[in-house]
């Protein structure tokens, strides 16, 4: 067999494949968001600063007009809270008058027939009964009306081996030589998702209720999914071990999500095409691609082979299982409140890379579903469903099972366009290599490609609002070239992204057309060569890079958490939780709350309704960028990572943990 590859500058396999996966797979000729604002006032001008006032605050906002940090300020934030210090250590910090602490860890046990976590005696079967690996999205469903009892629904993206398991080290770089296929099911174990029950004492601290009658694993391993949705049944969903093409084992790479208005759960599959292998390889050890399928594959970057589980399991080999990789890229609704019932993979809502799956009840009652690709140049999207919420709660739960899917393409006038990807529809014919509705939504990112969608800087998050304003996180683009510089991705080589809020008209989430404007541009605002953009109370502690998920509390305020990954040695930040003004002369202002030991990514976030607490995910502690880590500057293992974070014994390899934040007097988190 080729070898991947023998060495490289990364730190562990999820940074190497970051970076080959920084390939644009979408049409070069499409027009750029950046193309756009130079189509509507002209690369020249928006670089010279010659725009006037009315085409600056109808395009960027208000933010553009702010003044620069270290100005004289009069407006006070909506945010009550003493500004966190930035930097990056061992451990995780959160500002002044609040507690963080740990609620559960990796490996945590969720029944009560499961021992302490035992790191050097891990196995499948153990696995299914612990939390999982890499907590991302974390969703909370109340119980009581109290507000002290609930339900905590986690995703759990990914592994890495280098710090799970021991002896091992990285191993993609050496051809998977020591992934058994008993550490491959540990790690198929460790992905999926964890419900389990939580509850609240009186002195206002979580914990975990062992043995709940709720608590369940969902994993890639063993939970069996039924699909819905105009792809249910198609011929390019059937497998040998699933003639019909409605029956899934498991879910994968579930990236952030969303919690519906009737209590479910929503696990969006997001980097499904590094999962599968192929065995057919170029002189250069890159897969060769071929066969009817062969333009799908390479506009969704499959196979990938980050993993080898396609040397143990023939269903990821797509030399033997050719249709596998088509039943993954969808989002999938799990009842929480039901442990027994079957989750669905709704393919109404598309087949992409979904970052999230974020729901709103529009005003004539049809629920909307916001969506990113998360991929440089690709796009983002809306669901808008054919029924209505109701009273019944098993109608509502097959209100994702028919509807339209929506690609929005940005105007040069500061209209957004949602554009319905339907067949039979312009482009999405049978001439052009879509035969059904089926077709267009299993390649979903071709049928964008043909209704001439606007390509983004990696879409991540899009988290509905107030007002009808919705926002979106951009986390970076790698791949913009010099020459595509403007106001709106002012940089090459963009590692720092920036948030475009987007506004539907009389708040209808539902409408054809929208208006948007950028939010905040990120990067150190001191560095002009950066140009960034931030609103006038962003400290040096406040500004941030590569914003990713991100959560609207009680009071209609923007929380954004950051993914930086092994850039972070380029700010000199950990990542961490900002709270973004969004309205007023401050808007645009930004501080910094909580911030993550070294190597990790801050997910989640996720408030109670009361807004006492907020629950965050800690992913991947010790591994990104290690090698900046001052007085490490090494490579992380399972014996010698560079934080043993949250537990700090010796032994124990660092555990992603979710983390609850509560305020020391039991007010409101951020006041």
């Amino acid at each position: 067999m080729t070898r991947l590859r023998q060495t490289d500058d990364f730190g562990n396999k999820a940074e190497a494949f970051e970076e080959a996966d920084n390939t644009v797979l979408s049409p070069a000729e499409a027009k750029t968001f950046g193309d756009i604002v130079n189509a509507r006032y002209g690369r020249r001008d928006v670089l010279r600063g010659v725009l006037g006032v009315s085409a600056v605050t109808a395009l960027f906002g208000t933010t553009a007009l702010t003044a620069a940090p270290g100005t004289a300020r009069a407006a006070s934030g909506s945010f009550a809270f003493a500004e966190l210090e930035s930097g990056n250590d061992e451990r995780h910090h959160v500002a002044e008058g609040y507690d963080a602490d740990v609620l559960i860890r990796w490996g945590d046990p969720l029944f009560d027939d499961v021992g302490p976590f035992d790191p050097q005696n891990q196995s499948a079967a153990d696995q299914l009964r612990r939390f999982g690996y890499n907590n991302d999205y974390v969703g909370f469903l109340p119980l009581s009306e109290d507000g002290k009892r609930g339900l905590l629904c986690v995703n759990h993206e990914y592994t890495n081996e280098e710090v799970m398991f021991p002896g091992i080290g990285r191993q993609d770089n050496k051809d998977f030589a020591d992934m058994t296929r008993a550490l491959v099911d540990i790690e198929m174990a460790a992905h999926g998702g964890s419900v389990f029950e939580i509850a609240r004492d009186d002195a206002g601290k979580w914990s975990v209720v062992t043995g709940s009658k709720y608590n369940r694993r969902i994993s890639m391993l063993d939970t069996e999914m039924t699909v819905d949705g105009p792809a249910a049944g198609h011929a390019r969903l059937k497998t040998a071990a699933d003639p019909e093409g409605t029956r899934v084992i498991g879910t994968l790479n579930n990236c952030a999500g969303g919690m519906t208005p009737w209590g479910t759960y929503l696990m969006a599959e997001e980097n499904f095409h590094g999962y599968f292998w192929t065995d057919k390889l170029n002189a250069d050890g890159k897969p060769v691609i071929e066969g009817p399928q062969a333009a799908s594959l390479k506009r969704y970057g499959a196979p990938g082979r980050w993993y080898n589980w396609g040397q143990h399991h023939d269903r990821f080999n797509l030399d033997k299982e050719p249709n596998e990789v088509n039943r993954f890229g969808w989002i999938v609704e799990v009842d929480p409140l039901d442990p027994a019932s079957t989750p669905v993979k709704h393919t109404a809502l598309g087949r992409f890379r979904h970052e999230g799956a974020e729901a709103i009840v529009n005003g004539d009652g049809r629920v909307v579903i916001y969506s990113g690709d998360d991929a440089r140049f690709d796009y983002v999207y809306k669901f808008v469903s054919s029924g209505t919420v109701s009273d019944d709660r098993e109608a509502n739960k097959k209100l994702l099972s028919e509807g339209t899917l929506y690609v929005g393409r940005f105007q040069a006038d500061g209209r957004l366009e949602w554009l319905p990807l339907v067949h039979g529809e312009g482009p999405l014919t049978a001439e052009n290599g879509f035969e059904s509705q089926a077709d267009v939504l299993i390649d979903t990112r071709l049928a964008a490609d043909a209704l001439g969608a606007t390509p983004m800087d990696r879409p991540e998050d899009v988290q509905p609002g107030e007002k009808g304003r919705v926002y979106m996180m951009l986390t970076n683009n790698t791949r913009r070239k010099e020459g595509q510089e403007d106001a709106a991705n002012p940089r090459a080589d963009n590692a720092f992204g920036h948030i475009v809020e987007m506004v539907a008209p009389q708040e209808d989430h539902a409408a054809r057309e929208f208006t948007w404007s950028i939010l905040v541009k990120c990067g150190d605002p001191r560095v002009a060569e950066v140009g960034a953009q931030w609103g006038p109370e962003t400290s040096e502690h406040g500004w941030f890079a590569s914003p990713d998920n991100c959560a609207i509390d009680a009071a209609g305020r923007l929380w954004v958490s950051t993914d930086q990954g092994s850039n972070w040695g380029k700010t000199g930040k950990s990542d961490g939780l900002y709270a973004v003004e969004t309205e007023g002369a401050l808007r645009g202002s930004s501080k910094l709350f909580f911030r993550c030991p070294v190597g990790g990514e801050l997910c989640g976030p996720y408030f109670t309704p009361d807004q006492s607490a907020l629950f965050l995910a800690v992913q991947h502690p010790g591994t990104d960028g290690t090698k900046n880590f001052k007085g490490f500057e090494r490579n992380s293992t399972f014996e010698d990572p560079a934080t043993r974070w949250p537990d700090f014994v010796e032994g124990m390899p660092p555990r992603p943990s979710v983390v609850v934040v509560t305020r020391k007097d039991g007010g409101k988190i951020g006041g």
